[in-house]
């Protein structure tokens, strides 16, 4: 592909043969090809900064900045900031209004920096910083406040925390003694306490900030599209936000964090070798640092005035420039400057310009002489601005790989002399960039006073960010259950599990503890065809279950889903029973057993009082169902009453079934120690098989039952008021059975997400989410399903895909609200599992003792969505349980369709237990 950069020296432009000149110039033009391969090695060396194990030898650091947020807008307030990295010192007052008009005022003092401190010892440099300070301070009458101040240190720190950095190295003809490897803001905070012991000012410095940073926050601060901060001046840098989960120099994977590239270092390492020419190597050798910073020094305007000179130089003693002459300017190292090469290229002056310069250099130039001059400048200058835009090509082809996008807009803050004051920089630069990445349509956005404004930027970002935290956490601090609240919890789960046991207690018992009349787990023998329905959500389901016995014992199912209407849920007894049966005719028709009479088993997922297997009273309808004429009346006649009004064929209804005892029932066919079973899911409960000497409300003392115990009610009489936040009582107020099934609002995923948005509402009114705006779609009850709560906490998931989890639900989220969203949701799946392992760490520890046993072995039957689903849920639940009944090693065992197959079992061995009773 052709060279990017100016037109060769042919015809008119200059007389000198065009062989020779191309000789000196040809290297510094790069092709396109050239500039993507520097790009893609930019990349690589980015990739190898990041990393914790190829750091080290890295030639590129990528330091993390510890500056995690861009600014939002909402930050105010008066802040300080120093800036050190320059010819002159400065120092600035900045107030940031949160007038929604995103307004700062700036108001600075330039301070110079002699050669004494630049080039003197750690002590004295930060005692003239300190010094400076308090003068300004003084100035504008501000040493009776306590203000923030951020810290501009253009100089290459490794950060461990924002306000903490360790000197690299320095650059930039600063020499200080006794100042690297150690915290600057330690030494700035050490001088300016001898200050506040013997004046009145009064400072906290808050961030230590690149300039290049600064800049970046700056121009963030205007525009929220920009994550990329360049300088390109007497130095050069740049900054981006990346991933966290790519930083392995920091712990942790959530967010973003500002790295700072100190992009000046690439090639130290040899990856440029092949570009840099003879004069790049001169230029190197009589620098102050040599082989470092090589890049910096082939695009930095602190070094292309002495590039141009090296070029001319040569160009001269070989007679190809004034006649061969060679003055002592040409000799004399920093004689030609950058102020003087932008002046060469301006457009319409620059041939006289040239001139002008070349003469007060004593090179008397003819005309020929000043074009060639004026070219070697330009090819000088185009190619700073070529080896520039391709390493930015590189950061922003990262970004959009971040980011999964396709085609990405963004916006670079900029700031630099040579980008400012440079003629035609700037217009190169763009193009090149737009050349290199056609995916990303980049804006460049002139950054005003980056390491000044953007360090007060920092800080008050800095600022904003520790006050949210402190409300954050002040609101979900209440779902932060410690161990002594949990024991409590156990315990009084202890104390209503034998309330519902007990005859006299029963009566007023919120957790139930039902018989079920299930007398016994499975043993192998059962065998035949049972039918088994399953109510308990939006779906019914009907199933054929054919189980055998003996060494091929296996169950085999038959199943199909039926929806069930809102309006049928919620309409009357006899519509949903109808409903229920005109679902069975489709199934034995689908299946072509219309004639048979099978036994079968309901599951029936709501709390019923048992009298004997085939009798359930509905004591109460749960998860939304709110059918009428069903409460107090027999369940399995209201089904034996629709299948004779429908009069197409007939069943053996042996047992009604709660989903909880299926469960404990399928994983007991597996596993003879099961005698537990827990649902975690749309709602919760518990299940356990009880020595029936224990269960007063029961005649007969031998052998056992299992008993249901409807645990979803724990709470309703007020025994755990004190761990129920606002949100709860919001989400219960708003539920279809206000002041019931307390425990279960706090556990289960009918509730989990309605708890999440109730707490998002909330921040988001604190001005913590969502820029403030309470959305449409945020007001919707319902719309934050469990599923999104598993989705968003899964570890694999990348918060770019919390993000779009966001957009679905209408709710437009920043990176800073993903993280927060992922925190809620955090906090209130943690709780309910926390929740959840005190309840059932009551209910192993009392069959231990009911075995009388100092150390309990048992199986758990678990089934439910949430417990399967979320990424986290199963582990905190197992966990707690282990820490609260430490005596009794729980096994946990999955269950498979305990509703379905669980029915077919229970069914299976009630006619099993019921023909050895006839026997």
């Amino acid at each position: 592909k052709r060279a990017i950069g100016p037109r060769s020296l042919h015809g008119s432009e200059c007389h000198l043969p065009s062989v020779q000149v191309d000789r000196y110039l040809y290297q510094l033009r790069l092709s396109d090809d050239v500039l993507l391969d520097v790009a893609a090695r930019f990349q690589a060396e980015m990739v190898k900064g990041l990393g914790r194990d190829t750091n080290p030898t890295a030639a590129v650091k990528m330091l993390p900045s510890f500056v995690r947020s861009l600014p939002d807008g909402s930050e105010k307030g008066d802040f300080l900031a120093v800036d050190l990295g320059g010819s002159q010192f400065r120092a600035h007052q900045v107030k940031v209004f949160d007038d929604g008009k995103q307004s700062s005022q700036l108001e600075s003092k330039f301070y110079p920096t002699p050669k004494e401190v630049t080039q003197g010892n750690g002590a004295e440099l930060f005692d003239y910083i300190a010094d400076c300070l308090s003068d300004f301070m003084e100035t504008k009458n501000l040493k009776q406040k306590k203000l923030p101040l951020g810290f501009t240190f253009s100089f290459p720190c490794r950060q461990t925390k924002l306000e903490e950095g360790v000197l690299l190295a320095w650059t930039k003809h600063f020499r200080v003694r006794g100042v690297q490897d150690t915290d600057v803001v330690s030494s700035l905070r050490r001088a300016l306490h001898k200050h506040q012991a013997s004046s009145d000012i009064d400072v906290d410095v808050l961030a230590l900030v690149n300039d290049t940073v600064g800049t970046m926050m700056t121009c963030g601060y205007d525009d929220q599209r920009c994550e990329v901060g360049l300088i390109i001046g007497t130095g050069t840098n740049a900054c981006y936000m990346e991933e966290m989960r790519h930083i392995s120099l920091v712990e942790g994977d959530e967010g973003r964090m500002c790295i700072n590239t100190e992009w000046g270092a690439f090639g130290d390492d040899g990856t440029l070798d092949d570009l840099r020419t003879e004069f790049d190597r001169e230029l190197d050798l009589g620098s102050l640092n040599p082989g470092k910073q090589l890049f910096e020094k082939m695009i930095s305007s602190l070094y292309l005035g002495e590039l141009v000179r090296l070029i001319l130089l040569k160009m001269t003693k070989e007679g190809l420039l004034f006649n061969g002459k060679v003055s002592t300017a040409l000799l004399t190292k920093g004689k030609i400057e950058m102020k003087h090469v932008s002046a060469m290229e301006k457009y319409k002056e620059g041939l006289s310009n040239t001139k002008e310069i070349l003469t007060e250099l004593n090179l008397f130039p003819s005309e020929e002489d000043c074009v060639a001059v004026q070219h070697v400048c330009t090819i000088v200058s185009f190619r700073s601005a070529n080896l520039c835009a391709a390493a930015l090509a590189a950061i922003l082809t990262r970004l959009r790989e971040n980011k999964k996008l396709l085609r990405m807009r963004t916006t670079v803050g900029i700031d630099g002399g040579l980008y400012k004051t440079h003629p035609k920089y700037a217009k190169r630069l763009h193009k090149v960039v737009r050349r290199l990445v056609p995916t990303c349509d980049v804006r460049f956005l002139l950054s005003e006073s980056g390491s000044g404004r953007g360090a007060a930027l920092v800080t008050a970002v800095a600022r904003r960010l520790a006050a949210q935290r402190r409300r954050l956490d002040a609101a979900l601090a209440p779902f932060l259950l410690p161990p002594g609240v949990l024991l409590e919890v156990r315990d009084k789960m202890r104390a209503e599990l034998e309330y519902g046991l007990k005859r006299e207690t029963q009566g007023r018992a919120t957790v139930k503890m039902l018989p079920t009349y299930v007398c016994g787990t499975p043993d192998g023998t059962e065998k035949g065809k049972f039918l088994a329905l399953d109510l308990g959500g939006t779906n019914f389901r009907v199933l054929l279950v054919k189980i055998k016995s003996g060494r091929r014992r296996s169950v085999q199912m038959y199943n199909k889903i039926f929806a069930i209407p809102l309006e049928i849920m919620q309409g009357t007894g006899e519509e949903l029973f109808d409903h229920i049966v005109q679902c069975i005719a489709d199934f034995l028709e689908y299946m072509g057993i219309k004639g048979a009479r099978l036994p079968l088993g309901f599951t029936f997922s709501f709390p019923c009082r048992q009298a004997s297997i085939d009798k359930g009273t509905l004591v109460g309808w749960t998860k939304g169902f709110k059918a009428t004429d069903c409460e107090g009346e027999d369940v399995v006649d209201m089904l034996r009453e629709a299948i004779r009004r429908r009069n197409e064929f007939d069943l053996d209804i042996v047992a009604v079934v709660n989903d909880t005892v299926g469960t404990m029932m399928t994983c007991g066919y597996e596993d003879p120690n099961c005698e537990i079973g827990l649902i975690a899911g749309t709602g919760t409960n518990v299940c356990y098989m009880e020595d029936m000497k224990n269960i007063e409300i029961v005649e007969g003392n031998e052998g056992k039952m299992c008993i249901n115990t409807e645990w979803g009610a724990f709470g309703d009489n007020g025994c755990i008021d004190h761990i129920r936040t606002k949100y709860d009582r919001e989400v219960d107020e708003g539920s279809l059975n206000p002041g019931k099934q307390r425990y279960e609002k706090m556990t289960s995923g009918m509730y989990l997400g309605e708890i999440v948005r109730q707490i998002l509402i909330d921040l988001t009114k604190q001005g913590l989410l969502f820029r403030g705006h309470v959305s449409e779609s945020l007001r919707k009850r319902g719309i934050f399903e469990t599923k999104f709560l598993s989705q968003i906490e899964s570890d694999r998931l990348a918060l770019l895909q919390v993000r779009r989890i966001l957009q679905q639900l209408g709710l437009d989220s920043t990176c800073e609200d993903s993280i927060i969203v992922k925190e809620v949701c955090g906090a209130v799946s943690r709780r309910a599992a926390r929740l959840c392992g005190a309840g059932l760490a009551a209910v192993v520890e009392k069959k231990r003792e009911n075995r009388g046993v100092e150390r309990l072995q048992i199986t758990v039957g678990v089934d439910g969505t949430l417990y399967k689903l979320h990424p986290h849920f199963s582990r905190i639940l197992q966990e707690t349980v282990k820490e609260l009944a430490p005596q009794c090693d729980v096994t946990f065992m999955l269950s498979e369709d305990g509703s379905g197959k669980g029915a077919a079992l229970i069914t299976a061995v009630a006619k099993r237990l019921h023909n050895v009773g006839q026997k």
